[in-house]
Order: C-alpha cells, then sequence, then structure tokens
C-alpha cells in the first residue's frame, strides 16, 4: 500500500478538524517547497527520529547503454540520499 499526498491530507484532517482542509494543504505544500529548497542549496535536511536527507556529488564517468553497448558519457550530477533514524528504525523492525 503506498500513501498518497490526498491520503495523508484526509489523515491531517481527522487529527485537526478544526483546521480547514486547504490550510492543511498550504502548510503541507510549504513543508514539501522547504524541503526541496534545502536540498537544491546543499543543505541537510534532519526531522530528528525520523529521517536524514541530503545531496551527493555523483562524479562524471563514462557508461555504457544497455540496449545497444555503445560508451556514453554521463556527466556529473547531484543524487539525493536518505538515512533513516534511529526512531523510524526501530519502528519499522519491531515484531
Amino acid at each position: 500500500m503506498s500513501v498518497t499526498k490526498s491520503d495523508l491530507l484526509k489523515k491531517l484532517n481527522k487529527i485537526y478538524p478544526h483546521l480547514l482542509k486547504k490550510d492543511l494543504l498550504r502548510f503541507f505544500d510549504i513543508f514539501i517547497k522547504e524541503i526541496k529548497t534545502a536540498l537544491k542549496n546543499n543543505e541537510r535536511v534532519e526531522i530528528r527520529g525520523m529521517m536524514v536527507f541530503f545531496t551527493k556529488i555523483q562524479k562524471s564517468r563514462n557508461s555504457r547503454n544497455p540496449k545497444t553497448g555503445e560508451t556514453v558519457f554521463v556527466q556529473e550530477k547531484k543524487t539525493i540520499n536518505f538515512k533513516m533514524g534511529k526512531d523510524l528504525y526501530k519502528l519499522i523492525n519491531e515484531k
């Protein structure tokens, strides 16, 4: 089962019925936008106990096209990495 943005907003609305749906949506959009902005600026995003997002630079390299076997040059690029927090690790691994 996957969780979508609308599912999260419905759950938040059940927990906080006194807040308007449009305000919850605005809060959620700001939250995601701030994470994106921080990652774009090479900043580390930490949600304590849950997770950490950070960027790494993948060096340029020669690679191969698996379909044709042709050598292709891949330029340097940023990747987003994720590290799970201890609390989240314990939560998903408890039996």
